[in-house]
């Protein structure tokens, strides 16, 4: 059957799609291919493409990548990335970088949505990956569909189409691409399961066959999230950039669902991109105390379960008002955002706000220089407006 990528594109972005869309470009067969699907599809596209350094070349490739676009008729900008001063995991490090900048440059566009070109060999490689690693069903789940992040919706409309379908696509209708020679270097995790794909192919083992295991996995993981949204509906709430938890109803769920409520918790609140490790999250789960974990401050108080941001985790974040900070954005007259810390002794009202100290500590306010403006998260506004970036905590947190 032909591949109709412009009418997948449509279906898998929904009635609801913007006319405007971002895509991720690197030049890629993956990406190049869900550029122009887009473009057949109707969409408004803008495209961005970041320069990674990590080998000679990389900035002339994202220029050839922008004037392809510009043949094309679609606004493109390059960000620059310094991966070759990355330390430790690299491809996790660029994957982290490559999702910021995007984002900001998304926001700075007016884009609500941005096109990642993952593709059923992606997701089939990401499930050996995390095979290795020893995940848990959630990691072996698959890649999400649809995400938010960054002040943005992430889509793969892609995940269900093999790499080598885009080609062919991209073939017939006589449009080139770029291989990134780093797809062959086995020094990275991706590349040795991509390897390890083609040496399963003769037993059966394809991104195909993979792709409905991990169908079957996230339908389990799915049902075992909507049990967990259900008791949370009456057990879980959520004030401010805080998570409360009755303490004797969680005592009595399935050890399972425990932890997964906690690591929704907090990652939630942190804003982080994955969960605490599993050990760290066990010793917390076999006698929950006072803590500190995954940038979370965490206390057992008066039958409840408190989960707040960790001051020492936003001590040193800076920004001007008007942009992200920590999952918050603070609107009003010019100012810097800072946590509050101290400045909590000039703000009476904050118990009042029903807050624990914590989240108020770790609350954003607004600065000049040493002088405390506002603090509207600790009840004390001035003008200024604050919105919680973060979400709703039963979708973005119980919900994949």
């Amino acid at each position: 059957m032909q591949l109709d990528l412009p009418r997948l594109l449509r279906e898998s972005l929904g009635p609801d799609a913007p006319p405007r869309v971002g895509v991720a470009l690197s030049g890629g067969g993956d990406s190049t291919a869900l550029l122009h699907a887009a473009l057949l599809a109707g969409f408004a596209v803008e495209a961005a493409t970041v320069d990674h350094g990590l080998r000679p070349g990389s900035a002339q490739e994202a220029e050839a990548v922008g004037r392809d676009c510009a043949a094309l008729g679609v606004p493109h900008a390059v960000l620059r990335w310094d991966g070759a001063a990355a330390v430790g995991n690299v491809m996790d490090a660029g994957r982290r970088a490559r999702l910021r900048l995007i984002g900001a440059w998304a926001r700075g566009r007016g884009l609500d949505a941005v096109l990642l070109g993952h593709t059923a060999d992606d997701q089939a490689e990401t499930f050996l990956m995390r095979i290795a690693r020893e995940a848990g069903l959630e990691g072996l789940s698959g890649m999400r569909p649809r995400f938010a992040a960054e002040g943005v919706i992430w889509h793969r409309p892609l995940l269900s189409v093999p790499r080598a379908g885009l080609r062919d696509w991209l073939r017939a209708r006589g449009i080139g691409w770029v291989e990134d020679p780093s797809n062959d270097n086995p020094r990275f995790g991706r590349i040795r399961a991509r390897q390890a794909m083609a040496a399963l192919r003769p037993a059966g083992v394809t991104p195909e066959t993979i792709g409905a295991v991990i169908g079957h996995l996230a339908a389990a993981d799915a049902a075992l999230n909507r049990l967990l949204s259900d008791w949370g509906a009456e057990h879980v709430t959520q004030q401010g950039g805080e998570i409360r938890i009755h303490a004797g109803a969680f005592a009595g769920l399935d050890p399972e669902l425990r932890r997964r409520l906690l690591n929704a918790a907090l990652v939630w609140v942190s804003g982080a991109e994955y969960p605490p490790r599993a050990a760290k999250l066990a010793a917390l789960l076999a006698a929950p105390r006072d803590a500190t974990l995954h940038g979370c401050r965490l206390r057992v108080t008066r039958g409840q379960i408190v989960v707040a941001r960790e001051l020492r985790a936003v001590a040193g974040l800076r920004v001007p008002v008007g942009q992200d900070w920590d999952g918050w954005r603070i609107e009003g007259p010019p100012g810097e955002v800072v946590a509050l810390g101290a400045g909590i002794a000039e703000c009476p009202a904050w118990r009042d706000t029903g807050l624990s100290r914590a989240a108020v500590l770790a609350s954003p306010a607004v600065w000049a220089g040493n002088r405390l403006l506002a603090a509207p998260v600790a009840g004390r506004p001035e003008g200024w407006k604050t919105l919680n970036r973060r979400g709703s905590f039963a979708f973005a947190g119980l919900c994949r």
